[in-house]
């Protein structure tokens, strides 16, 4: 009785145990078939929580310069919510038998350079190097003009990669992280509001490297792959600025700069005469004034409301013959001699709730004809 009893319980430890070894095979079975989906769905809450965290630091740090939208400031800092920036090219048969005809255009001048090449040779290739200029000419009329508005805000769609116009080799994810780290010295020679200092702490500036990665996650995460449209491009308020001239103008082509004296500025004044509506076109950034060095960004901080970094653009004439002149610093003062010092001396005379972010830079940057039209502009501003 008693042995029946010890096998009886013996079989069912093993019963039990076999059990328990099946079931414990299973949840680990299940465990291991799952991880791939488990560690997806971890690795994207991360990628989310970064993001978050980036778009924090964004609004703190960069959207005063990149725009609140990274739509970009006009002429502050370059769009990064930008097909231009993520590389998309709106025409890509357009640019593919581009790309074939320079090909062929390089050909035939290696050809054409070989000393056994005929004479005759040679007219051949000149004239179908003048057929491939031609059809090269012709596809690029099709691409400007297909997106006409944005090519007259700087943009060039026979240059639609920004990392591939700066030689850059590496990935996106790297540019941008480098551009954070180190920053760009150099770009305050082509942006006139200043440069791209660098952000992290081991190059002297206030973030970690994780801040940095979390930047990056949110700059990234502007990228729209395929879907990038037109309309996209034309929300762009500014973009990049390549360290180049194309244009070939040199300084003493152009008319001199105005200066920082304001009393003579006023009298050249009367000599000129001011055109509002290219005024208004240098004030919002649509158009360059005459020395270049990029638009003036004057929108980017005076917005029509009371919402920007400096006094509305609304009734600027208004207040300055009003209420600028009732103040004892001001005496003496003509409503176009406070706006002709208020841009080339932001200095000294400050509104009252405002700080001054305005450039002392103004008066080596406009031509006499330039600050004609601005003050021309802003005479509109009266109500």
């Amino acid at each position: 009785m008693f042995e029946r009893m010890l096998v009886g319980s013996i079989e069912n430890r093993i019963t039990v145990g076999i059990l328990a070894f099946v079931g414990m095979m299973i949840l680990l079975g299940w465990a291991a078939i799952n991880e791939g989906g488990r560690m997806a769905a971890f690795q994207q809450m991360e990628e989310a929580r970064s993001i978050e965290l980036g778009a924090y630091s964004y609004a703190s740090n960069c959207s005063t310069c990149h725009g609140p939208d990274g739509r970009g400031g006009a002429g502050r800092a370059p769009a990064l919510n930008n097909p231009q920036f993520f590389g998309h090219d709106f025409f890509p048969e357009i640019t593919a038998e581009i790309t074939s005809l320079r090909q062929e255009k390089t050909r035939l001048n290696l050809e054409r350079g070989e000393t056994q090449t005929t004479d005759a040779r040679k007219t051949e290739i000149d004239t179908r190097i003048t057929e491939i200029d031609a059809q090269i000419e012709g596809l690029n009329l099709q691409r400007t003009s297909g997106v006409q508005a944005a090519v007259e805000r700087g943009y060039n769609p026979d240059r639609f990669d920004r990392l591939s116009n700066v030689g850059w080799v590496g990935t996106r994810e790297a540019f941008v992280v480098t551009t954070l780290v180190h920053g760009r010295p150099a770009s305050v020679s082509y942006w006139p509001q200043g440069g791209m200092v660098a952000w992290a702490q081991t190059a002297g500036g206030p973030l970690r490297m994780d801040q940095i990665e979390d930047l990056t996650a949110y700059i990234l995460n502007w990228d729209k792959g395929d879907a990038w449209t037109v309309e996209d491009l034309f929300a762009v308020n500014q973009f990049a600025i390549e360290p180049i001239d194309p244009s070939g103008i040199v300084l003493a082509d152009v008319p001199d700069a105005v200066g920082t004296d304001v009393a003579q500025i006023i009298a050249d004044l009367a000599t000129v005469q001011g055109d509002p509506a290219r005024g208004d076109r240098l004030y919002h950034g649509t158009a360059n004034p005459q020395r270049g060095g990029g638009v003036l960004g004057c929108s980017g901080c005076h917005l029509p409301d009371a919402n920007g970094t400096g006094p509305m653009t609304a009734g600027t004439f208004t207040r300055a013959s009003g209420e600028r002149l009732q103040d004892p610093l001001l005496a003496g003062y003509t409503p176009d001699q406070y706006i002709v010092e208020a841009i080339v001396m932001p200095g000294n005379y400050i509104v009252p709730n405002f700080t001054n972010v305005m450039l002392p830079t103004f008066g080596e940057r406009l031509t006499l004809q330039d600050m004609a039209d601005l003050v021309a502009y802003l005479e509109t501003q009266n109500q």
